[in-house]
C-alpha cells in the first residue's frame, strides 16, 4: 500500500474513525471513510454534496469528501442522485471498504458518521439525515 501523507487535522479525524471502529490502523480507516462518503454523496444532489464539502473546517478533511477519481468525480456531478436503500448501503460499505476482520459495517458507519457529526454545521447535518434511508438515519443518530 503507498503510504498517503497527512496533514495533523486530517490525521485526527481519521485517528478518531479508527479508535471508534475499532481499527487497527489509520489506513483502514482511510478507505472505509472513502467509501461511506462516495455512498452519501451518491444519495445527494451536486449542490447539497457541494455543501457538505464546503462546511469542513478544513480543506484535507474536505479532500476526503471529494472523489478522487476524476471520471467517477465528473459522473457523479451529471447523475441524479441514487435512491439507495438501508441494506445496500450496509452492502457498498461491506464489499468496497475491505473491513478488518472483526470490524462490522455497522460499527465502521457509525465511526464514520460520528466523527463526520462533529465537524459538521448543524445545517448540513441536517442535509445529510434528510437523504438517508431510515435504516442509516438511525446509524447517523446514534452519537
Amino acid at each position: 500500500m503507498t503510504a498517503v501523507t497527512m496533514n495533523a487535522p486530517e490525521k485526527a479525524f481519521l485517528e478518531k474513525v479508527m479508535q471508534r471502529a475499532d481499527l487497527p490502523d489509520i489506513y483502514d480507516a482511510r478507505d472505509i471513510t472513502l467509501v461511506v462518503f462516495r455512498t452519501l454523496r451518491d444519495m445527494m444532489t451536486t449542490q447539497a454534496s457541494d455543501r457538505v464539502q464546503a462546511a469542513f473546517s478544513d480543506d484535507e478533511i474536505a479532500n476526503l469528501w471529494k472523489d478522487d477519481n476524476p471520471i467517477v468525480a465528473l459522473l457523479s456531478r451529471i447523475r441524479p442522485p441514487l435512491d439507495i436503500d438501508a441494506d445496500s448501503f450496509i452492502r457498498r460499505v461491506s464489499q468496497e471498504a475491505g473491513l478488518p476482520r472483526g470490524t462490522t459495517a455497522n460499527g465502521a458507519v457509525i465511526a464514520v458518521f460520528s466523527t463526520v457529526r462533529e465537524e459538521l454545521p448543524p445545517a448540513r447535518i441536517q442535509e445529510i439525515a434528510a437523504v438517508l434511508p431510515s435504516g442509516i438515519r438511525i446509524l447517523w443518530e446514534q452519537v
